[in-house]
């Protein structure tokens, strides 16, 4: 009876002597702290102030109080709760004696995306300071939550892999059940605040965590564990697919965008384009939906050298002969005021520092017998730039090196008085060099890398 049950593939149920000893949730979360710490790397602990983070942050204290870097909690600014949820994280992280860095919003938001968007933000600042990895308290309940809200949105493969994707971040609860975590907070009397936004349905995974998935738990009882399996296999597809991309396409980083080959990209279908290039895209930090993934495959066959298609979230993809480039673009307004330049100026994405000696195109040598400052470009702008002896217009020198109109409304123009004097790794004017006996200064243009 033995060999055909198994043979039909019904489940054998084992004598109580044989059954395995189920581990207690202290033992598991205590494990997968365990795991977490073996990696050795300083770990940042992001900590809401809600049950399962503040038992992230009980139990890192209690056994590995020197893998934590810091402690980081971000008041959303969403009311009493969470102003209460962000003191309670600094007293009891300080009570432990670990160090505390705090954030607040300044701009209040209202949506998940929003606060999310703020809070990684946050975290990813103080991971980069401290040189250290953060740290969540999602469980495989969050993660669930996830998968489901992805396929109400239609999303692929790559979206389905849910918080199981490769992830710079640590996830050590990934794998327990929010239930194993309350089990946990309450043997070791964990204190922490209930946010009331946690239970409000305005806001979608609050309604999918206590309405739709208990309710397709009824309708289909194995429905969990099939979305959890689902979720594992595109986890596992997504990251060969990025193997293939590595093995596969020439990538390069320029200029704060990610060049593709085009060459690599026009021998492949249709179907293979709309599978890869969310993978291509998501390197950039550009999140493709369907209707982004189909305008960009028919670029991709047809697109001419010099078009462009803009892509939602402030992207565009431009050919470029033999490459295609995606990169951020940031909508500027027009503005004609100019900012004093000195050590240490910031306009827009860029950064002017005080140097020594001129290099190339990025470095100019100016007098200082004239204010100095920098302002967008401006149509009819024109410069006599070294080694000629005509004005020519700053559109001709800016296509000359590849600069393109999107770009230009972003790019810095250096004035002394009224003159224009340099175009940071363009052109430097034939006036730019300082005039003999004259005070002069040399500054270096930085592109600031975000």
């Amino acid at each position: 009876m033995y060999r055909d049950m198994v043979a039909r593939g019904r489940p054998t149920r084992p004598r109580p002597s044989q059954r395995p000893m189920r581990a207690s949730p202290l033992a598991l979360v205590t494990q997968a702290l365990r795991d977490e710490v073996a990696r050795d790397v300083p770990l940042v602990v992001a900590v809401s102030g809600g049950r399962d983070s503040m038992v992230l942050l009980e139990g890192l204290a209690r056994i590995a109080p020197r893998s934590v870097a810091a402690v980081a909690t971000f008041d959303h600014g969403t009311g009493p709760a969470a102003t209460s949820a962000a003191a309670l994280v600094s007293q009891r992280a300080r009570a432990f004696g670990l160090s505390v860095r705090s954030g607040v919003s300044r701009n209040p938001a209202r949506t998940e995306a929003d606060w999310r968007a703020q809070r990684m933000e946050f975290l990813g600042d103080v991971a980069r300071e401290l040189n250290a990895r953060v740290v969540t308290a999602h469980t495989v309940d969050d993660h669930l939550e996830t998968v489901v809200m992805r396929v109400l949105r239609s999303a692929g493969a790559r979206g389905l892999a849910g918080l199981l994707a490769p992830s710079a971040i640590g996830r050590p609860f990934i794998a327990l059940t929010r239930e194993t975590v309350a089990a946990c907070a309450r043997a070791w009397s964990v204190p922490f605040v209930d946010d009331p936004t946690n239970r409000s349905r305005d806001h979608l995974r609050n309604r999918v965590r206590m309405d739709l998935i208990p309710a397709l738990a009824r309708a289909r009882p194995a429905l969990t564990r099939e979305l959890l399996d689902l979720s594992r296999r595109a986890a596992a597809l997504r990251a060969e697919l990025d193997c293939w991309i590595d093995d596969n396409l020439a990538i390069e980083r320029h200029d704060g965008a990610i060049v593709v080959e085009h060459e690599g990209l026009r021998r492949l279908e249709a179907g293979s384009l709309a599978f890869l290039w969310p993978a291509v895209a998501a390197r950039q930090g550009v999140t493709l939906d369907r209707r982004g993934t189909e305008r960009l495959v028919s670029f991709t066959i047809q697109g001419a050298p010099g078009g462009r298609i803009q892509l939602s979230g402030g992207a565009e993809v431009v050919r470029q002969r033999d490459r295609l480039l995606v990169r951020r673009v940031t909508v500027h307004a027009e503005s004609h005021e100019v900012t004093p330049l000195a050590h240490g100026t910031t306009w827009r994405d860029w950064r002017f520092v005080r140097t020594r000696g001129l290099s190339d195109r990025w470095t100019a040598e100016l007098s200082i017998d004239r204010p100095l400052g920098v302002r967008a470009w401006r149509p009819g702008d024109r410069m006599v730039s070294e080694g000629s002896t005509e004005p020519r217009r700053l559109k001709g020198l800016f296509r000359d090196a590849g600069i393109d109109a999107t770009r230009r409304r972003g790019w810095p123009v250096v004035v002394a008085g009224e003159e224009v004097v340099w175009v940071p790794g363009v052109r430097r004017a034939l006036a730019a060099p300082a005039r003999s006996g004259r005070p002069n200064v040399t500054f270096r243009c930085e592109y600031i890398y975000r």
